[in-house]
């Protein structure tokens, strides 16, 4: 299943203006390569409860409110979240996605429940699993050839990851949804963006959040609170900010690999972010 065989697709999307300077190849169909890419090479971490919100005007309000769904699948959602990721696809750039499980089973609250630890974040590994069918179905309803890699091993529904076929896929223009975690409880699905995005060479981690980047206090409480446009992985660890776990922000710290906290609820900001926007707030070591 390494897609040497898929057929020839166009895409459904068109190409944005201003997106031209040299042709990649994804699967067949040419797509331009925007010539200010600032990242060509990216790691999408997407929430559980992403996919679980609605899309519709008033989704901020009733996500401000505490009243809109963290549970289950919204399909109108994933199809908008689909349609960002082929925005900047289309760009050229190459896309790897981790989503999380929170709208279907958290590891961490099921075993406060009083499940044990290990069994319930295997359950949220297959919960990613989920999560990832869902999104390929909708990328590639909007023709972009999707392949979903687990760390669990499910041959009949995702390929096993394999790190140099994983870069392969991007490499030929496929979007890469990598599911199943680490493939080891008691780590977090930020953890395992972090990982993967290390093993693929990625060239940043695009946090997607419901905040618009890092604050100085919490923006939904405060209306003073000040965004911060760039934060070093020290402030993160030593603040306790909790954009990501402190696993990922030491792993992205060792290894040197940027972080972009954005706001995936605003239109277009996926795109925005690859071709260097400065949206959101950037976490990387110099200050």
């Amino acid at each position: 299943m390494d897609g040497s065989d898929h057929q020839s697709v166009a895409l459904s999307v068109p190409l944005y203006e201003g997106a031209s300077a040299r042709e990649v190849a994804v699967a067949g169909a040419p797509i331009l390569r925007s010539a200010k890419l600032k990242w060509e090479r990216v790691l999408l971490k997407l929430s559980g409860e992403a996919f679980a919100a609605e899309h519709s005007p008033d989704a901020a309000e009733r996500q401000e409110a505490g009243t809109s769904p963290r549970v289950g699948l919204n399909y109108g959602t994933i199809s908008a979240i689909a349609t960002e990721v082929v925005a900047a696809h289309t760009a050229g750039v190459e896309i790897a996605i981790v989503i999380g499980a929170g709208n279907i089973v958290r590891g961490e609250r099921a075993a406060e429940a009083g499940m044990e630890r290990a069994a319930a974040d295997y359950m949220g590994m297959l919960g990613t699993v989920i999560n990832s069918m869902a999104l390929q179905d909708a990328l590639e309803k909007l023709g972009v050839p999707t392949r979903v890699m687990s760390a669990i091993a499910m041959a009949e529904v995702a390929e096993p990851f394999i790190r140099r076929r994983a870069i392969r896929h991007l490499e030929k223009g496929r979007v890469v949804v990598l599911a199943g975690g680490t493939g080891n409880p008691f780590f977090t699905t930020d953890t395992a963006a972090a990982l993967r995005a290390n093993e693929i060479r990625a060239n940043v981690v695009l946090k997607a959040t419901n905040v618009d980047g890092v604050y100085d206090k919490d923006p939904r409480k405060f209306p003073n609170a000040v965004r911060h446009l760039h934060v070093t992985y020290d402030d993160c660890i030593s603040n306790n900010l909790r954009v990501m776990d402190q696993t990922a922000f030491t792993f992205c710290k060792e290894y040197d690999i940027p972080i972009v906290v954005f706001d995936i609820a605003q239109e277009g900001n996926i795109r925005r972010v690859v071709t260097g926007d400065e949206i959101g707030t950037l976490i990387s070591r110099a200050a």
